[in-house]
């Protein structure tokens, strides 16, 4: 071969190989790779091709480092034994060879595909037992098969152009590639994903919203980066998706409906909405109970009549049973007659109904009878000072606002943590065995749990509608309850958390297309007060 030729050659692939080197991919793998190979040194040197007696066997070890997602570099360590005895060839030999490669895999990869095509080139280098030495280029074709999640089974031929006479010959491997460092870590932010996907090309946005398809929950309608690309017509941060009342603001707690009344009774499901009300009556308020004089908002005692100078309750007079004809059942000193709970004992403020914590609210219309509070809050205390009683309070002892039932809000960074692990969190497939890359992201949310013992967690399983429904249906709960499973083995207590799967019931996207029955395919976590 012309000299010139051959040192322009040289001289691309060592460039090729440098320049990809350097590429950013933040998905890479490593691996080693071990071969048998079937080495021919004489059917390119006026040999017959078909001699298969005449090649001989050798070893090869190979380095390997995914630099793209379709791009592999293997550095090839190599040794065997090849002859060539053909008469025609000036120098006929038989030697231990040593070789050392750089090599270029172009992968024809395609997601969840087990069979990897690939095409390569490189140069290496081979020293001869007895001092001889030689640059030759490989080139040539093979293919991966994934036998297990880190493992596949890999055939390559190349043909070696050697830069030295009669010494082209061909090489022909079978064996396996073992991936033993892939990138598991997770972004921090949901922002470090959108540089990801941008660096493999997944940068489709078809509803124009700044949102990659990939990263957007709802890509076929725009929406906020703080939504997951979801739209939100009332605009109270809750996406129409989830919002009960997607044309009301609302809040959190209500499912996205407003409460204006303040009566903790959703304006969706009160009767009453513009009027504080009790949620036995729908929402609709009780003005005067006992018919006192005295509204209920401000009578201690809003189910037995008694003088506004007395808050509404009875005067402290309690009349005394002398007359042994005169019956009362209960004992408390009150005739049955004119006793409102003549089978419960109660003292005579209560016109004899019980009152266990003496607040002047009787045990059946307090709605936390053994702690004393006021008529305002049925006749619960507020602990926590926060404006809901304990009563409703999901976090009585936890200062926290209305529209979070009474417990703290949620810290941004851990919602972000939440929403990442819909789609963070990895199962084989068709199974419900969680990939090794999931435990990152559900010791983190362990690690939430901690910090929000008043809170419970939610897991639920979706799928797309690929299948029957019915395994559909039950492979979503088996992959919520393998989720439920790995944290409870972490600490987090089982009264904290529960999981149900709804199969194909739930879409979040369309399942017509690839992309769309990706996004269906999830664990949601969601977090709630108790």
């Amino acid at each position: 071969m012309n000299q010139k030729i051959k040192l322009w050659l040289v001289a691309f692939i060592i460039t090729l190989s440098l320049n990809i080197s350097y590429s950013q991919n933040p998905f890479y793998q490593q691996g080693m790779s071990f071969k048998a190979l079937f080495m021919d040194y004489q059917s390119q040197n006026g040999g017959n091709i078909s001699e298969f007696k005449a090649y001989h066997h050798g070893l090869e070890i190979g380095y390997h480092h995914n630099l793209q997602s379709n791009i592999n570099l293997v550095v090839p360590v190599k040794i065997g034994v090849v002859s060539s005895d053909n008469i025609e060839i000036r120098d006929a030999f038989h030697r231990t060879v040593y070789g050392l490669d750089a090599q270029v895999q172009y992968m024809q990869y395609k997601p969840n595909s087990k069979l990897i095509p690939y095409a390569m080139s490189g140069i290496g280098g081979v020293y001869e037992d007895g001092g001889d030495f030689n640059l030759q280029i490989p080139f040539g074709i093979g293919f991966m098969f994934q036998a297990a999640e880190n493992a596949y089974i890999n055939w390559q031929s190349e043909y070696r152009l050697s830069f030295a006479d009669d010494r082209n010959n061909l090489h022909h491997g079978i064996g396996f590639v073992y991936l033993i460092n892939k990138r598991d870590e997770l972004p921090k932010e949901l922002e470090d994903i959108d540089e990801i996907l941008v660096q493999e090309e997944v940068d489709l946005d078809d509803d124009n919203d700044g949102i990659i398809n990939e990263l957007d929950l709802c890509p076929q309608a725009a929406g906020p980066k703080e939504l997951n690309g979801c739209p939100d017509k009332d605009g109270d941060g809750i996406a129409d998706y989830k919002d009960a009342c997607p044309g009301t603001a609302g809040l959190k707690a209500f499912g996205g409906c407003p409460d204006t009344d303040g009566d903790g009774i959703a304006d969706n499901e009160d009767e009453c909405p513009n009027m504080p009300g009790k949620l036995a009556r729908k929402g609709c308020p009780d003005n005067d109970d006992d018919s006192d004089g005295v509204p209920n908002d401000i009578d201690e005692c809003p189910s037995f009549a008694g003088p506004a100078s007395n808050n509404g309750c009875p005067e402290k007079s309690q009349p005394v049973v002398t007359n042994p004809s005169i019956v009362d059942t209960d004992g408390d000193g009150l005739e049955d007659s004119i006793d409102r709970c003549p089978n419960a004992a109660g003292p005579a403020t209560s016109l004899g109904c019980p009152d266990t914590d003496g607040d002047g609210i009787i045990d059946s219309d307090d709605k936390c009878p053994n702690s004393k509070g006021i008529s305002a809050y049925a006749g619960c205390p507020d602990t926590d000072g926060d404006g809901l009683h304990d009563g409703i309070d999901s976090c009585p002892r936890e200062s926290g606002s209305v529209a979070n039932s009474g417990c703290p809000e949620i810290a941004r960074e851990d919602l972000d943590i939440l929403e990442l692990a819909m789609r963070a969190v990895q199962f084989d497939t068709g199974k419900s065995t969680l990939k090794s890359e999931s435990y990152r992201v559900l010791n983190q949310i362990g690690d939430i749990m901690a910090r929000y013992p008043n809170f419970k967690l939610s897991i639920d399983g979706h799928t797309d509608n690929t299948g029957n429904a019915d395994n559909n249906q039950k492979l979503s709960e088996r992959r919520a309850q393998a989720c439920y499973e790995y944290l409870i083995k972490k600490g987090v207590p089982a009264g904290q958390v529960r999981f149900q799967g709804f199969g194909e019931a739930r879409p979040i996207s369309s399942n017509e297309t690839l992309r769309g029955r990706a996004l269906n395919r999830r664990v949601e976590f969601n977090l709630s007060p108790r």
